[in-house]
């Protein structure tokens, strides 16, 4: 961690201006941002009731000079309209003494972070709504803020929090009788044990779901658990099943995110069996239709790997370059999924050393965040790989060129460790794949093996 960062890191709110620590960060707009998001919510931690109550011209001061600032930023992004308008809530509530009307702003404001995937912003807008408002919101309000809160800290990796959040949006859901939001929290529970590596557990729970949700007639709680029981099932290695539970929840989902986050796994799955076409056009369609940062960012992620599924060196590259764009905004789960499937990418190309250090690297952040099902995962492959190259024969440099292009390397790692699943090519497809030319019937037979790589829990 830089000293600006460590210095930042005591300060309230201080992961705004994390914005402004970043090389060259104030002279870009999201250092203006930053700031502004810093200074209005410190301005509503003014209004928290545990702390003593603000002279009204201190509070009218400071309002003044925040709202100055924010005013500017509405013209130059969506989030600065989301500013401005947490600082007039914040002066309506003080001036009507009531507290209740930040709720409203604060939750727009985390849900549009969410979406941006700047998760520990979101969190820390939710928190500032728990302590400033949590005590006098509605119980519709307060699960809501329980479920929301455990949304975020499930795609951060804190399971341990993110289940504590579920379960008191349980509790909340049965007092004031909501039994969509008491379904819905029971599945983040669910999730919450699948993201710990506990997939026999987490299936169960997802089967038990699916059936109080068909009785109950919650077709959208229906929908998330036919989702989530899908990437379970993937984990479980069983693509085939999980494409058909995946596939239902596109077409009972309403909200069109929510289709597009299912057709995104719907491509995963249909690459794990051998469809690299059918993958394809799928994720495309995630990217194309797509509004929100998190459905596109893993769909580019899938597309790299389709790319060196196909052995289609230059689509590989392209699309590893924009992924590496958005790096610092990925959690941790699709971080990790990132660097993994762009290891297996330059393993394919015969790149052994890059192929190590991205799996490493992936390691690194899976071990870190405490994703068990992803270590075990890279671990085996990272064995396999270097078994496969101590393999390969000695070789010309032209006739071993050709060969790594040919991924026979690949396909001897495959043996190595990882999972493998049988290639379905439709009938009367050329065995051959395209622009692979002189590969003899044996290297055919090989290529019929392939990794059988499943997503990260997604949502």
């Amino acid at each position: 961690m830089s000293i600006a960062r460590a210095e930042l890191s005591v300060l309230p709110h201080a992961v705004f201006l994390h914005r402004i620590s970043e090389p060259e960060g104030s002279k870009r707009r999201e250092s203006r941002l930053g700031q502004g998001a810093f200074l209005a919510l410190r301005l509503i931690d003014l209004l928290e009731p545990a702390r003593d109550p603000v002279p009204p011209d201190a509070f009218e001061y400071q309002w003044a000079a925040t709202d100055r600032f924010c005013r500017d930023l509405r013209g130059i992004a969506t989030e600065g309209g989301h500013l401005h308008g947490l600082v007039a809530s914040a002066a309506a509530a003080h001036r009507q003494s009531d507290i209740r009307l930040l709720t409203p702003g604060l939750f727009a404001y985390a849900h549009f972070l969410e979406d941006a995937l700047h998760l520990e912003e979101a969190l820390d807008a939710l928190d500032t709504l728990r302590r400033v408002a949590g005590g006098r919101a509605s119980g519709a309000d307060a699960v809501a803020l329980s479920l929301r809160a455990g949304r975020v800290n499930r795609k951060l990796n804190r399971f341990d929090e993110a289940d504590a959040a579920y379960a008191e949006a349980e509790e909340r859901a049965k007092v004031v009788g909501d039994r969509h939001s008491e379904l819905l929290s029971r599945i983040g529970r669910a999730v919450t044990v699948q993201g710990r590596g506990n997939f026999p557990e987490a299936e169960q729970r997802l089967v038990e779901l699916l059936g109080d949700a068909r009785k109950a007639g919650e077709r959208a709680v229906e929908a998330h658990a036919e989702h989530n029981l899908a990437a379970v099932l993937q984990h479980r290695g069983s693509p085939d099943m999980a494409l058909r539970h995946a596939w239902r929840a596109f077409e009972l989902f309403e909200d069109a995110e929510a289709r597009l986050r299912a057709l995104g796994d719907v491509g995963v799955m249909l690459l794990t069996l051998g469809d690299a076409v059918a993958a394809e056009r799928a994720l495309n369609e995630v990217i194309r239709r797509a509004t929100t940062q998190g459905p596109v960012t893993n769909a580019m992620i899938e597309l790299m790997h389709c790319a060196s599924y196909r052995r289609d060196q230059v689509g590989f590259e392209r699309m590893r370059a924009r992924c590496h764009k958005r790096e610092r905004t990925m959690p941790p789960n699709i971080l990790a999924d990132y660097y993994l499937k762009a290891g297996i990418g330059e393993a394919r190309f015969g790149r052994f050393r890059r192929g190590e250090a991205s799996l490493r690297r992936a390691l690194t952040i899976a071990e870190a965040a405490g994703l068990h099902a992803f270590v075990f995962k890279i671990e085996r492959i990272m064995k396999g790989l270097g078994a496969c190259e101590e393999s390969l024969p000695a070789a010309s440099g032209r006739d071993r060129r050709r060969r790594r292009a040919g991924s026979v390397s690949v396909a001897r790692a495959i043996s190595c460790g990882a999972r493998l699943v049988q290639d379905s090519r439709p009938p009367g497809r050329p065995s051959r794949a395209p622009g692979r030319r002189g590969v003899g019937a044996a290297e055919r037979g090989r290529r019929e093996r392939v990794f059988a790589l499943s997503d990260a829990p997604r949502e």
